[in-house]
């Protein structure tokens, strides 16, 4: 029986690594603006190198902020955000509204202090 228990060690599930662990080369290959309806933005974003689907929300999120500030709001709320992955292209659609006064809602973004972010983390904006 106990020369099973090496075979068994052998088959145990590996590691789980962590995102921070994985390689990073993002390339950003734009962003698309739409003005739905008043106050509702739609962004599709394109980008290569992504790590999962939190990269895309990144880019989307700092498209949305940068978005509000050219148009003299000071915050974003996050509607929804779809994400895609075909060969290597990751693909977002993300809805956010726009608006110079906090709006309710618990995924606001306060856009001035979003764009800085992005801007430290080397993610373009609109």
């Amino acid at each position: 029986m106990t020369a099973a228990l090496p075979l068994l060690a052998a088959c145990a599930e590996p590691e789980p690594v962590s995102r921070d662990e994985l390689p990073f080369e993002p390339v950003y290959e734009g962003i698309e603006t739409r003005l739905l309806d008043g106050d509702l933005v739609s962004f599709r974003v394109k980008m290569r190198g992504a790590r999962d689907n939190e990269d895309v929300f990144d880019y989307a999120r700092c498209a949305a902020a940068q978005y509000a500030v050219i148009r003299g709001y000071g915050y974003a709320r996050h509607v929804r955000t779809n994400v895609a992955e075909q060969r290597g292209i990751w693909y977002g659609d993300a809805v956010y509204t726009i608006s110079p006064a906090l709006p309710e809602g618990l995924k606001t973004i306060d856009a001035r202090a979003q764009v800085e972010s992005c801007a430290a983390s080397g993610i373009p904006t609109v």
